[in-house]
């Protein structure tokens, strides 16, 4: 369904605004691909695992946000783990591409708990079609010119205290600040990407021989914006197939189903429906897909 000019300029508006705020994408599936925020996951499942996420956010609605990652994790060795990400998010006019190295080092506490140090080395691409957005009556300021096909280098840091039955981590998967586009009052001007913080728990709670109960929380601060917050519940049958719900603060809620084959391979769909949504009439709300394969 073709969509009107009007309604992809209230969206490319919306956008452009939250680009001072939110900058990162979000997953549905981050107690599966936490690689992608936190380099201390890194082989950390102690096998070598290859992950593929698909988020389609606003489906109808062309140009609206689309997000492709890709993850690679094995341990090296008793204590190292070695890893790979790729994000690649795509937003209007917006294209920016990150390829990072992941690295992780495993500390024994006690006989229950280990302790991960990870950190995150790489590059990130960004690119702004700056003569787009005269055609949605934003005036683009001069200095964006020298934002096509910018590179600019990455590093990030994180750690992870698992246990058999939970876990905590805390991350920073970019510390740099490149510069970036940044909406005011109508005109695009230059700025810099805003520094994220997440901090995730999980805990698996045993209602039979064959269900776990899985409840996980994941918080994510930037600066000069709300604070988000992730809560998800899910439910694990036999080691076959997770089946739950997520809840995003004041924002959305979504159904998850994964299933498992085996032991070595995971495919997931969650659907996310907006509680405000400049498109609600039009778009089809937003899809992700998880490919989670162990080898």
């Amino acid at each position: 369904m073709k969509i009107t000019n009007l309604y992809i300029a209230l969206v490319l508006m919306l956008c452009v605004v939250s680009l001072s705020a939110q900058q990162d994408p979000n997953y549905t599936f981050y107690r599966y691909n936490m690689n992608l925020i936190n380099p201390a996951f890194a082989g950390a499942g102690g096998e070598t695992g290859l992950g593929i996420n698909i988020r389609s956010q606003w489906a109808n609605v062309e140009g609206a946000p689309e997000t492709q990652s890709f993850i690679f994790g094995t341990p090296m060795g008793k204590n190292i783990g070695l890893g790979v990400s790729i994000i690649n998010d795509k937003t209007f006019i917006e294209n920016q591409t990150s390829l990072s190295l992941d690295f992780s080092y495993k500390l024994t506490l006690n006989d229950e708990h280990d302790l991960y140090f990870g950190l995150k080395a790489g590059f990130n691409s960004y690119d702004a079609n700056t003569e787009g957005l005269t055609t949605y009556g934003v005036v683009p300021d001069p200095s964006l010119m020298n934002l096509d096909g910018q590179f600019s280098p990455n590093i990030g840091a994180g750690v992870y205290i698992k246990n058999k039955d939970y876990f905590i981590a805390f991350s920073i998967p970019s510390i740099l600040t490149p510069d970036r586009l940044e909406e005011n009052s109508g005109t695009a001007r230059l700025s810099m990407a805003k520094t994220h913080m997440y901090l995730a728990g999980g805990y698996n709670v045993p209602l039979s021989s064959s269900i776990i109960l899985k409840p996980t929380a994941l918080m994510r601060y930037v600066d000069a914006s709300p604070l988000s917050l992730d809560l998800t519940a899910m439910l694990e049958f036999s080691n076959r197939f997770d089946l739950g719900a997520a809840y995003r603060l004041n924002e959305s809620v979504s159904g998850i189903f994964i299933f498992k084959t085996k032991s070595w391979l995971e495919i997931g769909y969650a659907y996310e429906v907006a509680f405000e949504s400049p498109v609600r009439n039009i778009d089809n709300g937003t899809h992700e897909i998880l490919f989670n394969l162990k080898l």
